[in-house]
């Protein structure tokens, strides 16, 4: 039996519109299959690689979406953003296309690649503040005073609608969709997802259901759905920046309750383990935002039936901090051991340590001998070895034959 829906979201018809004004604009991106998600999860794992989308995200959709359907008036006067990455790249290269002058205002410490390219599109780029709060307010005022338009990140019709244009793109790759696991931050990509997918399966006569990610150190949607209406929490440090977002839109609020089933949170190193997987896996750079549906699946906190879709959101990341993140990676799957074990100060213990640990088959990468440890006696020594193994066994294996042979180690990650 078929039915409408009513939501507050965009009907199917303004998201095709949308649909109509990107094409050609942006690619249509891949959706690959994963056998090891798959196997994890019990289900048809299948991967939307929007990491792959001009200026390495999703975001470009929105952006266009509604910088196109501004007045002539309207694009004379330029338009201008507050952003730390993929939303500054998505306005400016919007502009660009569109032949109108864009001003993004950025925190300070924002990465270079992201800074670069923002600048590459043609935007002009005013480091201002060194959190988002401050970038926001400025280009607030930088509106106010010349009339430019501002371009919300997630919180208007337009732009939902055109993250929705993922929507229509997710069923016409799979058409037998049960499940999508989508990234949160304002709530943008997944209302605009939401709406059509609920709208389509409600024509249909079927179920598709919607789950959102948040990192747990940024995670204001569960706090908000309690309460009932879009609540401003305290952000904690997170990796994924690009969905540290203290407050819900109340566009994009108003169409999650209605239409998002669960939402579900995940930390760092669960996010860290979930980006090397990928790489090793999928062989594919994805963002720490882009990646929460993937540790979501990992950590066990989606359950679904039949085929299931993961939106890999973003792939924009500092080469820097992605080395930070693929260490940070390695040890959360205690693939990298970092030991200290306190030793007698006498000759042979550093030979026989590292003897204990090679017959164990791991690689001992880098050694630091002190007699300066804290709590040691004054006959000791402390070792501290970083070891890469296997995994979880491997790691425990080595530990076990250095407690047989009377050592002590400490792992400090």
């Amino acid at each position: 039996m078929t039915h409408e829906l009513t939501i507050a979201g965009p009907t199917l018809e303004e998201v095709e519109r949308a649909r109509t004004t990107l094409t050609g604009v942006v690619d249509v991106t891949p959706m690959e299959s994963s056998h090891y998600l798959s196997r994890v999860l019990g289900q048809p794992v299948f991967m939307k690689c929007e990491n792959l989308q001009r200026t390495g995200s999703y975001k470009i959709r929105g952006a266009y979406n509604r910088i196109s359907s501004l007045s002539d008036d309207e694009k004379a006067r330029g338009v201008v953003a507050a952003s730390a990455g993929n939303h500054a790249q998505g306005v400016a290269f919007a502009a660009r296309e569109l032949g109108i002058p864009a001003t993004i205002f950025m925190p300070i410490g924002v990465a270079l690649p992201k800074l670069a390219a923002t600048r590459d599109y043609g935007a002009d780029v005013v480091l201002r503040g060194h959190t988002v709060a401050e970038p926001l307010k400025a280009a607030a005022e930088h509106a106010e005073r010349t009339g430019a338009v501002y371009i919300p990140p997630f919180d208007h019709p337009d732009v939902v609608a055109g993250q929705g244009t993922l929507g229509l793109e997710v069923l016409d790759q799979v058409p037998d969709l049960a499940t999508v696991v989508v990234p949160i931050g304002g709530g943008g990509l997944i209302s605009g997802m939401a709406s059509v997918l609920k709208q389509r399966a409600a024509a249909l006569g079927r179920e598709i259901r919607v789950i959102g990610v948040q990192a747990v150190n940024a995670a204001a949607y569960p706090v908000s759905l309690a309460a009932g209406a879009p609540t401003e929490i305290t952000i904690s440090p997170t990796i994924a920046d690009g969905i540290a977002v203290s407050k819900p839109g109340k566009l994009n609020f108003a169409i999650i309750k209605d239409t998002v089933d669960d939402v579900v949170t995940v930390d760092d190193d669960d996010i860290a383990r979930a980006m090397l997987v990928l790489l090793e896996r999928a062989k594919l750079v994805v963002e720490p935002a882009g990646a929460v549906g993937v540790a979501a699946i990992l950590t066990g906190k989606v359950r679904a039936t039949g085929p299931t879709v993961v939106m890999l959101s973003g792939g924009n990341i500092d080469p820097l901090i992605m080395e930070r993140v693929i260490s940070h990676g390695l040890a959360a799957s205690e693939r990298y051991l970092k030991l200290r074990i306190p030793l007698p100060d006498r000759p042979g213990q550093l030979a026989r340590t590292s003897e204990i640990v090679a017959a164990q088959n791991a690689n001992v990468v880098e050694v630091l001998h002190t007699r300066h440890g804290t709590g040691l006696a004054i006959s000791q020594v402390e070792l501290e070895l970083h070891i890469e193994t296997r995994g979880p066994e491997h790691a425990e294996q080595v530990l076990g034959a250095l407690r047989a042979e009377g050592y002590e180690p400490r792992v400090d990650f």
